[in-house]
């Protein structure tokens, strides 16, 4: 048998397949289009310059949101999450299910955890806190281990086959993109093309080597089109509703039960989560998210006994080579200010303080 590692480096060496694939077909595409469309089909100098600006506006933006989204590290937990030594060590030797999850308490009262397993149906594991054995870390909100990458992910939507990469925190942002800009690069490729593919289909110019380019040109562009279109609309909904392709198949589980809708502010602040509050930079495959990958801002804001004071704690991460020194509540606080003011200012009677002191629990509703 041969050793472990050489069938990882193989393993490694064939998940590089697809997007070879992908970059070879794009790389032809460009061929066709340039050289045998643009340079030996079409005579008009006007239209060929206007035809070739556009094309390379979005051949440009299609290369840089898809290789941001390959070569960005997904971002995983810091060390704040492992498990210290001494409970590390009793947790491996402790066998009961019961005292583990002691354990696991105990530590997870110093950080910003909110969501638990959902596997189980006794009060024990319906509420559990979420630990990797295979990482061996506490798993932040929205956090997955992804076998393909092995290794835990902040805000974990899926591994793409496509870019080699798994797609979460770092790099969501130019996963969008990168559909958003593959749509149009085929869409325009495929809308200017079309005259000359009927003159070509119908005979109306000459058999050159440009007709076999230019016909199948057109039919590649318009199959990726369609295919791609219903992938971009599908995370167009998961971030409208702020979801992960996980969460849209498993609700998140909160101390009061499993929400699908647990981290939805709203259509307009979800969109601001992923792509920024600075407009001028949605467009762009620059790092522009908020938040910082622990904790994320919820319809449900619990004060967790068990979870102690963690307002002030600052857990930071890095991604595009850039630290994010924003506290661990900053991105929660700057998208919810709003509706926790104007929800205070509801609550000012007397009999509304009186039934919000048992339960410490501030509901944030947005039409």
């Amino acid at each position: 048998m041969a050793p472990s590692h050489v069938l990882k480096c193989c393993q490694r060496g064939l998940a590089w397949i697809p997007v070879i694939f992908i970059n070879a077909i794009v790389c032809w595409s460009y061929y066709a289009y340039v050289v045998e469309l643009c340079i030996y089909t079409i005579s008009k100098t006007e239209e060929q310059v206007i035809y070739l600006l556009v094309f390379h506006v979005f051949f440009f933006m299609f290369i840089w949101s898809y290789w941001k989204t390959i070569i960005s590290k997904p971002v995983g937990p810091s060390k704040e999450f492992c498990l210290p030594k001494v409970d590390k060590e009793l947790y491996e030797k402790e066998e009961n299910a019961e005292a583990q999850q002691e354990i696991l308490k105990r530590v997870a009262r110093n950080l910003p955890i909110y969501t638990r397993t959902g596997s189980g149906v006794s009060p024990l594991f319906s509420s559990a806190i979420r630990y990797c054995d295979c990482c061996q870390l506490i798993k932040p909100d929205r956090c997955h281990h992804c076998s393909t990458c092995d290794r835990c992910v902040l805000k974990m939507d899926h591994h793409c086959p496509w870019v080699n990469n798994c797609v979460g925190f770092s790099n969501y942002k130019f996963f969008v993109l990168f559909l958003v800009y593959s749509m149009l690069y085929c869409v325009y490729t495929a809308a200017t093309v079309l005259q000359y593919f009927i003159k070509f289909w119908t005979n109306h110019l000459p058999d050159t080597h440009a007709k076999f380019h230019v016909l199948f040109l057109f039919f590649v562009a318009a199959m990726f089109f369609i295919s791609v279109l219903s992938l971009f609309s599908y995370h167009l909904w998961l971030v409208g509703k702020n979801r992960t392709t996980i969460e849209a198949f498993r609700a998140p589980v909160f101390r009061n039960g499993p929400d699908k809708n647990g981290f939805t502010l709203g259509f307009r602040k979800n969109v601001t989560q992923v792509f920024g509050d600075q407009k001028k930079f949605w467009f762009l495959p620059i790092y522009s998210s908020l938040g910082d990958g622990y904790t994320f801002p919820t319809r449900l804001v619990n004060k967790d006994s068990e979870q102690g004071n963690v307002e002030h704690q600052a857990i930071k991460c890095t991604v595009d080579g850039q630290t994010n020194p924003r506290p661990l509540s900053e991105s929660q606080n700057h998208l919810l200010t709003n509706d926790i003011h104007s929800e205070k200012q509801k609550d000012q009677s007397p009999t509304n303080i009186e039934v919000c002191q048992p339960v410490s629990i501030t509901m944030v509703n947005e039409s």
